[in-house]
């Protein structure tokens, strides 16, 4: 990676963004290296190379803090031998470094032990249909468009409240991103993308004692983006929220993760759903296929071709083709998250998941988030959660968490220095009212989920 810091008056400074020219030039780059494998004794063998460029701006109090240009160049090499494997990778992208890195590879996979399961995706899967999936609508690199946004978001955010405090900086980013893949059966694409985000951090203080909270909007270009007023507002709302946390009895009350944490709980999900545990019988859900393994009342589904999607792509890491799928329906288990090399060890075909899931959404009956706090009554609503106390083998759970307390449906009070703790399986089929407040700023698409019952203690 290569950084370096740009004076905001460097007109220069602001790298004009991908165009189809680059495609083109990376994917030459890929078949360049693909020959030199070839030539240096390689049975097969695929690249991933990208450029990516960057610019992001932080405020901190009223004042500019960093200006930071980013470019990253650089490929990602695997050789085999056979049935051996072998890999490398570097940032430099000369004659000299792409012959060091294939021959590093070749190097590996002369000493590595063969591996049946080893190899290239299955050709009849990789994907020959390339639809233009509006992924890449670049904002100009314009430090002081940047610079206006961040200082909007904290000036609101400060303004906010007198009991906020003071501002832990606010943010905004604009990034171009070009990404080309090829292997040795033939597989050659590249694609743009572009990503636009804003960000603010304040703390918020009161005669108890300081509480520090955040807000994020992110989507492919800036005009999509939740408004710098409403990033600012959001920010300064949840730091205020968190003030004066008061002790809650330790027992079994209902939990609703909300929206900001709910993604984590579907992802241990998922997880426990993916090949590797599969095979390696790590998980709670070993051989769950056509099993119930949540609520009947919900379904999780990817949908790889939504236009402008941050999860959106027409195929996998692997080249193999991405497609609409459930993996679980209606509460039972239709698929799991396979690679060609978990397909393989499984006796089962890829499922273009290789890198992870595509949009995945929760479908459910969604309810108004008032609704929900109604339904719950009393019991926590989770905004923060802290540790790794999640076993896929055991299916425990158990983490530090912190939010506030409800009491008839409304909020009473903040609540932190709390732990959650329950058994995944129960919890996932105890899943019982999910919220309209749907997050889409990242892969996994999901509002708050209330459980019906967990256990709650001060730690």
């Amino acid at each position: 990676m290569t950084t370096s810091m740009v004076d905001v008056k460097d007109s220069a400074a602001a790298p004009a963004v991908h165009t189809s020219n680059d495609e083109e030039r990376l994917k030459e780059f890929v078949e360049r290296i693909l020959t030199v494998a070839k030539n240096g004794g390689a049975t097969a063998a695929e690249v991933t190379a990208g450029d990516d460029v960057g610019l992001d701006v932080k405020m901190r109090e009223g004042d500019l803090d960093t200006v930071e240009f980013s470019r990253d160049r650089g490929f990602d090499i695997t050789v085999y031998r056979g049935k051996r494997r072998g890999n490398a990778s570097t940032t430099d992208t000369r004659d000299e470094s792409i012959q060091e890195a294939v021959g590093a590879a070749l190097a590996i996979a002369e000493h590595t032990e063969e591996d049946s399961y080893s190899g290239l995706a299955d050709p009849d899967l990789l994907a020959v249909d390339f639809p233009d999936l509006d992924l890449y609508r670049c904002d100009p690199m314009d430090v002081e468009e940047l610079k206006t946004a961040a200082g909007t978001a904290e000036s609101i955010a400060l303004d906010f409240d007198p009991k906020i405090y003071r501002s832990d900086g606010a943010r905004a980013s604009v990034s171009s991103n070009c990404v080309a893949y090829g292997n040795s059966l033939g597989f050659l694409h590249a694609y743009r993308s572009s990503n636009s985000s804003l960000y603010a951090d304040v703390i918020a203080k009161s005669s108890n004692g300081m509480q520090r909270a955040a807000w994020f909007t992110m989507a492919r270009q800036r005009s999509e983006l939740d408004s710098p007023e409403l990033v600012g507002t959001k920010a300064a709302e949840n730091a205020i929220r968190k003030l004066d946390p008061r002790p809650i009895p330790t027992g079994e009350y209902p939990v609703l993760f909300d929206q900001t944490v709910a993604m984590g709980l579907i992802l241990h999900l998922l997880n426990a759903l993916s090949g590797r545990p599969q095979y390696l019988r790590s998980t709670y859900l070993l051989e769950s296929l056509e099993k119930q393994v949540a609520t009947t009342g919900v379904s999780l589904k990817e949908y790889p071709f939504i236009h402008g999607a941050m999860g959106s792509r027409a195929y996998d890491s692997e080249g193999v083709a991405t497609s609409e799928k459930y993996f679980i329906e209606n509460g039972i288990a239709k698929n799991y998250l396979l690679s060609s090399y978990s397909g393989r060890k499984l006796g089962m075909p890829s499922t273009g998941n290789a890198a992870g899931v595509c949009n995945l959404t929760v479908e459910s009956e969604k309810l108004p988030l008032e609704e929900v706090l109604h339904q719950m009554g009393r019991g926590l609503v989770v905004n923060s959660l802290m540790g790794q106390g999640v076993n896929i083998l055991t299916g425990d759970y158990s983490r530090g968490a912190s939010g506030y307390w409800v009491e008839n449906g409304e909020y009473a009070h903040a609540a932190d220095e709390l732990t959650i703790a329950g058994k995944l399986d129960e919890m996932y089929k105890n899943m019982v009212a999910f919220g309209d407040d749907v997050e889409i700023r990242r892969n996994i698409r999901t509002g708050s989920i209330l459980i019906s019952n967990m256990t709650v203690a001060a730690i």
